[in-house]
């Protein structure tokens, strides 16, 4: 399993993701749309034990793979299941929060672009 500080390693790293949900898609258990392509990083655990998810910000079209730079992790205070955010360029926090809204709304989260450690 993957640590925070193995998680926030990748900033700043070239990431090939798998996109399980690509923009468009209906979640498959709550009544949402993807507003932007949404997958996980074969082979790294997050620290929930499954593949660390990533989004995908930037890719107007679905896609099924993808490889960008990891531009920060969407770190949730409230859950163990923190997010890459990739993209081809540099977005701001804000704009970042709001293109992961409809998701991270159930959650407390940050954007972090470097190391930290849980208190």
């Amino acid at each position: 399993m993957t640590t925070y500080n193995e998680i926030t390693s990748l900033i700043g790293t070239k990431v090939t993701m798998k996109v399980d949900r690509p923009l468009g898609a209906k979640h498959p258990k709550w009544n949402y749309v993807y507003p932007i392509n949404y997958g996980f990083i074969p082979g790294i655990k997050a620290p929930d034990g499954e593949d660390l998810d990533a989004y995908l910000l930037g890719v107007d079209q679905p896609v099924h793979e993808y490889t960008a730079t990891c531009i920060a992790i969407a770190h949730r205070e409230d859950d163990d299941d923190d997010k890459l955010i990739l993209a081809d360029k540099d977005y701001a926090d804000e704009e970042i929060m709001q293109a992961i809204h409809f998701q991270e709304k159930y959650f407390k989260t940050k954007i972090m672009r470097q190391s930290y450690t849980l208190s």
